[in-house]
């Protein structure tokens, strides 16, 4: 059996011989042929050189180099899409998922005889309180808001067999929400208990900003209650305008006060149905923008060299 390391890697010079140390040290402890796909997503460090390096110390280490920075989870597919292995597990570089659970996930998906072995964080060490809130938050919404249920607090860390890889590479979404392409997938999947360690060195590759776009790739992707809530949200405020209308009405009617006392209640009703309507706008937005995306038909990564591919 060939089992195939996925590892996006972007401006992790402080941490990637670690990485390839501790994932070599995992995979020759197993009885089976590896290799260890590492897809270099633009980085403006010295990543890259330590790559070439490595894939000419071991054959077993192969190297995708994008021509600039497409994102993780196109590196991700590229990986899938590049990779030869009867098995792919997907990581990150930065050793916050621990390599030796490799051995734990194919123990899981032998026994259990499953496609799918998925990771779960019992622990996640050295993140903020707010990133820690937040994505239990996510994960949760997004369950309630999808027609596909999704496992709850996993990344993209995960092993899968060839039948998933297979199917997956047919996929061809722009923006892909992997984690939640392969719940979509179905098949028989299996969860993996472990603690994330904290970041072994150098920052976080997603700030704020790119999680905010991830989770927004995610929701939309996944889910059309937006769509639902902004026609909700619509109908309530037409209720709320009539019933204003109609006590305005009851006012003039019986007399039971002066109906025009300034420009408050119109300013509220102004800000309320503005409100309203650019909500709905913006959700139809990120609707259309998605489709935009996708009719465009351009590749979801450009690479600039392969190394290794060849033997």
């Amino acid at each position: 059996m060939l089992i195939s390391v996925i590892i996006p890697c972007y401006n992790e010079e402080l941490v990637i011989n670690e990485t390839y140390k501790r994932l070599c040290d995992v995979m020759q402890k197993l009885p089976h042929s590896y290799e260890l796909i590492f897809i270099n997503d633009g980085s403006k460090d010295g990543t890259l050189p330590i790559l070439q390096d490595l894939a000419t110390k071991n054959s077993n280490v192969k190297v995708l180099d994008f021509s600039r920075n497409f994102g993780h989870q196109c590196a991700v597919t590229a990986g899938l899409n590049n990779c030869r292995g009867d098995v792919a597990v997907i990581i990150d570089s930065d050793l916050q998922d621990p390599p030796e659970v490799i051995v734990e996930m194919l123990e899981i998906m032998q026994h259990e005889q499953v496609n799918v072995v998925y990771g779960v964080r019992k622990k996640r060490k050295g993140e903020s309180w707010f990133k820690l809130v937040t994505a239990k938050m996510f994960y949760r919404i997004l369950n309630r808001l999808s027609d596909v249920k999704f496992p709850l607090d996993t990344g993209d860390f995960r092993m899968i067999d060839r039948k998933v890889i297979d199917q997956f590479n047919r996929l061809d979404e722009t923006n892909k929400y992997i984690r939640g392409l392969i719940a979509w997938m179905g098949f028989k999947q299996a969860p993996c208990y472990y603690e994330r360690e904290a970041r072994f060195a150098g920052e976080t590759k997603y700030p704020f900003k790119k999680m905010l776009k991830f989770a927004l790739i995610g929701l939309f992707y996944f889910s059309k209650k937006p769509l639902n809530m902004a026609t909700s949200l619509g109908f309530a405020s037409i209720a709320l305008g009539l019933l204003y209308l109609l006590w305005v009405l009851i006012s003039m009617i019986f007399s039971l006060g002066h109906t025009v006392t300034g420009w408050t209640s119109t300013i509220m009703l102004i800000v309320f149905f503005g409100g309203v309507q650019l909500l709905t706008i913006g959700v139809l937005g990120k609707y259309i923008g998605n489709l935009f995306d996708e009719v465009k038909g351009r590749p979801e990564y450009i690479i600039n060299e392969k190394i290794n591919f060849d033997k």
